[in-house]
């Protein structure tokens, strides 16, 4: 069962010119896709309403807050049990250092990605963040050298 709602051209128009800029104001929108501002507020809404559109969020330079290092950490987690990694996934999601935390299929339980100041902060990090709690079975760690973004999120295009 797909989780999918139908969206115009218009609204994926809407959707593009968001991600690339969220502070885009609906009547720079409206104008963009040829559509009036209070049109582009009702579609707006609708797409939040939906829940298409989560939020808005601010992306802040990791460098410049003091965090020049970005790392890759893949946790395996053992026993993998619910009680387990209810506790372990809140504890990493309230670390400053947390980015952005993935559940996976594999070898791996988990891909955390996070941001320090240096390869001793990353290692006071893993050291007690990670491999001194007793779930923890191993982490791997693997540092960022550059990280792109990539274009916006739209729907697979129809065959």
């Amino acid at each position: 069962m797909s989780d999918s709602i139908a969206l115009d051209p218009v609204d994926l128009q809407i959707l593009r010119l968001l991600q690339n800029d969220a502070r885009t104001t609906y009547r720079e929108l409206a104008a963009e896709v040829g559509v009036a501002a209070s049109t582009c507020l009702d579609r707006v809404a609708r797409l939040r309403r939906s829940g298409v559109i989560l939020g808005d969020q601010l992306r802040l330079d990791p460098a410049k807050l003091g965090r020049g290092l970005q790392a890759l950490l893949l946790v395996q987690v053992r026993p993998h049990r619910r009680e387990l990694i209810g506790p372990f996934v809140d504890r990493i999601r309230s670390l400053p250092e947390s980015r952005a935390l993935f559940h996976l299929t594999g070898p791996d339980d988990y891909l955390v990605q996070v941001a320090v100041a240096d390869a001793a902060d990353l290692q006071r990090l893993v050291l007690d963040e990670f491999t001194s709690r007793r779930e923890v079975a191993r982490v791997d760690t693997r540092l960022i050298f550059q990280q792109w973004e990539c274009g916006p999120l739209l729907p697979p295009a129809a065959n």
